[in-house]
């Protein structure tokens, strides 16, 4: 599924404008984007936990000549963790 995906499913089962839900998409996916930015925590129950987790230094290959490369720490490496189910 894609963005549009989701708006076009907003549409559906509300009856809003496809403006208005694509607003509404936007807006969420900006606020989830500051939060992880500002290294915020965001927990949807039910669907899953976003959280930013530090990357480690590494080496890796040049897929062209085979040689290592050294890749740096990114602090900003994204993770989805998904939630528990209950039995």
């Amino acid at each position: 599924m894609i963005k549009l995906d989701l708006v076009n499913q907003i549409v559906e089962r509300t009856g809003v404008s496809k403006t208005k839900a694509e607003q509404a998409v936007d807006t969420i996916f900006n606020c989830m984007k500051d939060a992880l930015k500002a290294n915020d925590r965001i927990e949807l129950r039910g669907f899953g936990v976003f959280s930013v987790k530090p990357r480690k230094t590494g080496i890796g290959r040049n897929p062209r000549t085979g040689s290592e490369v050294n890749t740096p720490a990114s602090p900003c490496a994204m993770r989805s963790i998904p939630p528990r189910k209950s039995s």
